[in-house]
């Protein structure tokens, strides 16, 4: 059940990491003029995934099955291929960080 979650899990806690930096980019250090409408987009984007990277390891230690299976040690099969909830981890953290990077190089 908990592997069926785990991508609605996903989507509800940055749900809640995005409510967060909402707070942090308007209460915390809001934008004064605009020179620092960039700087506030930028240290919102690294703020999120900051706070979202831990979210994410938990999630996946948490929701996904680290039993022994029948064809690995420590993980679970899918579609015939071993997986591990460290494996996931790294899937959606380098996509969350692969995203920073791009945002930043590319100021977009």
């Amino acid at each position: 059940w908990g592997a069926l979650m785990f991508p609605l899990a996903l989507s509800g806690v940055g749900i809640l990491v995005c409510m967060a930096t909402s707070f942090v980019a308007t209460d915390l250090m809001p934008v004064r003029d605009e020179a620092g409408i960039e700087s506030a987009l930028k240290m919102q984007l690294l703020v999120s995934t900051l706070l979202m990277t831990p979210c994410v390891y938990a999630l996946a230690v948490t929701l996904l099955p680290a039993a022994t299976c029948g064809m690995c040690v420590g993980g679970f099969v899918v579609g015939g291929v071993c997986s591990s909830p460290l494996k996931a981890f790294f899937c959606v953290g380098f996509g969350l960080w692969g995203g920073c990077v791009i945002g930043f190089v590319t100021e977009y």
